[in-house]
C-alpha cells in the first residue's frame, strides 16, 4: 500500500501546525510530482490517558474531540471511496476553519454534523458521510493509525508526523512551522529537511519558542508575529494560568 507514495503525512484537522505544514507539502507535491498519502493521527486518542481538566488549556478538549469527529468521517470516506479523496477532504476541513475570519464563531461549529456536511458538500462528497462523526466504531481504525505513526517516532511527539519514502524511510514529528512557505521556498525548505532526515544519526532540532501560527482564524499575517513558548503540545502560559485559577478556587473552598 505505502510503496506507491513518496510521503505519508499523518494529520489531525484541529492542529494549526499540521495544517500549515500540509499546505507546504501540497505546494511541494505540485512542483515535484510527489505522491502524498494523507493518513490519520487523532490527538484526542493520543491524549486519552491525560486529564484534560488539569493538563490542557480549557478549549483543548472541545477542539480535540471535534478533530476526532472529523477524522471518523474521513475514515468512513476512505473505507468506501479509497485514499484519493483524503487530500481534498483535509483541505476542505482546513479551509472551512483556518481560513475563516477571527471572531467568526467557527470554533463552536467545528466538528458538528452541520459543519462537516458543509465541508463534504464543498469538496463534492456525499453529505451522508457526516453521520459517521457520531459513530465511535471508527475509533478502532483511528487509534491503530495513530499508534502506527507513534511506532515510527516514539510517543513524546505531536502532529504532524511525516514519513519520508514510506514505509521504511525515516519518520519525524514536524517540522513545526508557523507560516506557509512561498512557492519559491517550498522545495528548498523540503530539501533541507530531507537532508537532515536522511542522516542516520539525526534525532531532533527543536526550540519551544514559536511564532503565533499565521492563520486568518487566529488574526491573520503579521510582519512581526509575537512568540509563544510551547511545552507538551500547548502554550506553557495557558496551562500555568489554568492551574493557578484552579489552585485559587481550591483555596476558596478551604
Amino acid at each position: 500500500m505505502s510503496t506507491q507514495y513518496d510521503i505519508e503525512f499523518f494529520w489531525d484537522p484541529v492542529c494549526p501546525f499540521a495544517w500549515i505544514a500540509s499546505r507546504w507539502v501540497a505546494k511541494l507535491a505540485a512542483q515535484t510530482g510527489y505522491q502524498v498519502d494523507w493518513r490519520f493521527i487523532a490527538l484526542r486518542l493520543l491524549n486519552k490517558q491525560k486529564d484534560y481538566a488539569t493538563e490542557f488549556p480549557p478549549e483543548y478538549e472541545h477542539g480535540h474531540t471535534a478533530g476526532l469527529r472529523m477524522l471518523r468521517v474521513a475514515a468512513k470516506v476512505r473505507s468506501e471511496l479509497g485514499r484519493e479523496p483524503m487530500g481534498p477532504l483535509y483541505e476542505g476541513y482546513g479551509r472551512a476553519y483556518w481560513d475563516q475570519e477571527q471572531g467568526s464563531g467557527m470554533r463552536k461549529k467545528l466538528g458538528t454534523v452541520a459543519h462537516i456536511t458543509d465541508v463534504l458538500n464543498a469538496v463534492g462528497l456525499p453529505p451522508a458521510f457526516a453521520a459517521a462523526a457520531d459513530d465511535p466504531r471508527w475509533d478502532v481504525e483511528l487509534e491503530a493509525e495513530t499508534e502506527l505513526a507513534l511506532s515510527r517516532t516514539g510517543r513524546n511527539v505531536g502532529t504532524p508526523i511525516i514519513t519520508f519514502e514510506p514505509p521504511d524511510g525515516p519518520s519525524f514529528f514536524g517540522p513545526v512551522i508557523s507560516r506557509i512557505p512561498s512557492d519559491a521556498e517550498a522545495v528548498p525548505l523540503w530539501n533541507a529537511v530531507l537532508t537532515l532526515a536522511k542522516f542516520p544519526g539525526f534525532a531532533e532540532l527543536k526550540r519551544s519558542l514559536r511564532e503565533v501560527p499565521q492563520l486568518r482564524i487566529l488574526g491573520g499575517l503579521s510582519a512581526t508575529p509575537p512568540q509563544e513558548d510551547w511545552q507538551g503540545g500547548h502554550r506553557a502560559d495557558a496551562v500555568s494560568a489554568k492551574q493557578g485559577e484552579r489552585q485559587h478556587g481550591d483555596e476558596n473552598l478551604r
